[in-house]
């Protein structure tokens, strides 16, 4: 990815967490989000994609409704976005990126890979428009 297109997807980036509700943004501060070109080989292996341009994002950690007091300690919670795999999922309009769209795809998955870290699976947030 060139400078330019990262800076574009930044600066739309930027403009989607302010624009969140502060509900969400205080989980965000609980939750870290990474931000990355795209997943490493390695990654894209072991989840058995095709392509690096599949993946939006990604939770790591242990959801919320699989957590106990009783349990082991529980490692860092994180969310990974890519930026290949989410400007690959933006609707185009002649040809080109729209903001709209590319910025409605950066909340789309930042809400999905929440959705995660609180329990809720691909079907659970496909039904609710965030699959």
């Amino acid at each position: 990815m060139d400078a330019q297109s990262r800076d574009y997807f930044d600066l739309n980036l930027e403009a989607v967490l302010a624009n969140l509700s502060q509900a969400i943004t205080t989980l965000l501060d609980k939750v870290p989000m990474i931000v990355e070109d795209y997943p490493s080989d390695d990654l894209v292996r072991k989840l058995g994609l095709h392509s690096r341009r599949q993946l939006c994002g990604l939770y790591t950690g242990i959801p919320l409704t699989n957590r106990s007091i009783e349990g082991p300690p529980v490692p860092s919670d994180a969310i990974q976005i890519f930026r290949e795999g989410i400007l690959s999922q933006t609707r185009y309009l002649n040809g080109k990126i729209t903001t709209e769209g590319l910025r409605e795809q950066i909340r789309i998955t930042i809400l999905h890979e929440l959705g995660h870290h609180f329990g809720m699976t691909e079907e659970d947030l496909d039904e609710i428009g965030y699959g």
